[in-house]
């Protein structure tokens, strides 16, 4: 393949090209491909290798927010839709595209929308501003602290992995590929404190992302800062500045792994050089059905070619 599909999950990825198969699930830790990851807990991780159980998430992608909706009511024991807060959720007399329509959602501006690819930057624009156009109340918000996300991760991350794989590390290590052993070898050297520090890191990453969303019913954001880069490639070149590719990949999605907080990437367009971008939504943690209602509306609302 000329261009990876992403940082992980890439079997199921690849299955999940049109109508090979209706649907995929896949752990997610972190297109034309809709995505969901739940708040985390939601659907059971057991049988799933883990390679950190504070971060791991199990969740479905398939065609459209409908299909991925009735894989993850199946998957997390759901039969209807689970009681919602007064921010939101399923109204019977009323489409995703009408909720949409009177829905508030925020941009987190500063880290997480300062270091996009042009193109991707402008399918984003073309999305808010179909949005807006639709009636949606689109408005800025704050996470003072998002940058902190890759430091809290590497230290939560890399500690566990290496925690749960230290046996195997020991006595089968040149069965893991060099960059995974290296992550996980990484691990050892994590200190307690450090660890402890992570994790109220951790604590505070989820306050702030809580209470970006007290403002709003749901945070919209591009998936990736970067369309799917050429396989192999370890940097590539973003508003003139030659940018580390794992870092990009990771960049848009990371927080909310962090946090737990529900997300779904919905298809948002194409780069002038054919290749997906992804428009993704953030929701409350446990609202999961809420942040489906809102995609809905999001799908029906930006329309791709």
């Amino acid at each position: 393949m000329a261009r990876p599909i992403s940082t992980s999950s890439r079997s199921a990825r690849r299955a999940r090209t049109p109508r090979s198969v209706p649907f995929a699930i896949r752990s997610i830790r972190r297109g034309r491909l809709v995505g969901l990851k739940p708040t985390i807990g939601e659907i059971s991780t057991e049988g799933v290798v883990p390679l950190s159980r504070t971060f791991d998430h199990l969740g479905p992608f398939a065609a459209t927010v409908a299909d991925v909706t009735i894989v993850y009511r199946v998957v997390s024991g759901l039969t209807r839709p689970a009681p919602l807060s007064d921010k939101g959720g399923a109204h019977p007399n009323r489409s995703g595209a009408d909720l949409t329509r009177s829905a508030k959602l925020g941009i987190p501006r500063g880290y997480l929308t300062d270091l996009l690819d042009a193109d991707v930057r402008a399918r984003f624009d073309d999305a808010v501003a179909a949005l807006r156009s639709a009636g949606a109340r689109i408005t800025d918000v704050t996470i003072t602290s998002a940058a902190m996300t890759l430091a809290v991760y590497i230290h939560i991350h890399s500690s566990e992995g290496a925690t749960y794989h230290a046996s195997t590390l020991d006595t089968h290590a040149d069965r893991y590929t060099p960059v995974v052993r290296r992550r996980l070898e990484l691990g050892r050297y994590v200190l307690a404190q450090d660890y402890v520090r992570a994790m109220n890191g951790r604590d505070v990453l989820r306050r702030e992302v809580d209470a970006a969303l007290d403002e709003v019913d749901a945070l919209i954001l591009p998936t990736l800062p970067i369309p799917a880069p050429p396989t192999g490639a370890e940097s590539v070149m973003v508003n003139g500045n030659n940018e580390p590719v794992r870092a990009l990949l990771l960049r848009e999605t990371q927080l909310f792994n962090v946090t737990g907080h529900p997300a779904i990437s919905l298809p948002c367009g194409l780069t002038s050089a054919g290749l997906p971008c992804g428009l993704q939504l953030v929701g409350l943690r446990n609202q999961t059905e809420a942040l489906l209602s809102v995609a809905a509306g999001v799908e029906q609302l930006v329309r791709v070619a």
